[in-house]
């Protein structure tokens, strides 16, 4: 059984809709995250993405599952309970989002001064 997720996984100020590029849906590079030291349940992927609601989550999952990148299983015993775990593909996943993470973090500033810009440029239409 992998360690606890950390709660303070995802700084909760960072400002992750800043990454350029996405693979599935906001949630979903942090879900993969989640899952990199072995399978999770619903409720420990809840931990870290507090912020998500369990409609979305439940959504994001269904997508990676679509996608190839996660698999449901659903254990049976004393209490049924339901793991998801990255496939191979998935996997595939953690060195590309560890990349984009690196740079995200390299180029932050420029990043958050070009968001700060458009949203001015906006503001005054």
């Amino acid at each position: 059984m992998p360690e606890p997720l950390d709660p303070e996984m995802f700084d909760p100020v960072c400002p992750s809709v800043l990454m350029p590029f996405r693979v599935g849906d906001k949630w979903a590079g942090m879900i993969v995250q989640c899952l990199a030291a072995g399978p999770r349940r619903f409720s420990e992927l809840r931990v870290p993405l507090r912020t998500i609601t369990p409609k979305v989550l439940t959504q994001s999952l269904r997508t990676l599952e679509r996608d190839g990148f996660v698999v449901r299983t659903v254990l049976t015993g004393s209490a049924r309970h339901v793991e998801y775990e990255l496939t191979p593909l998935g996997r595939s996943l953690l060195d590309l989002l560890d990349t984009a993470r690196a740079w995200a973090q390299a180029h932050m500033d420029e990043l958050i001064d070009a968001r700060e810009a458009a949203s001015r440029g906006n503001h005054a239409r």
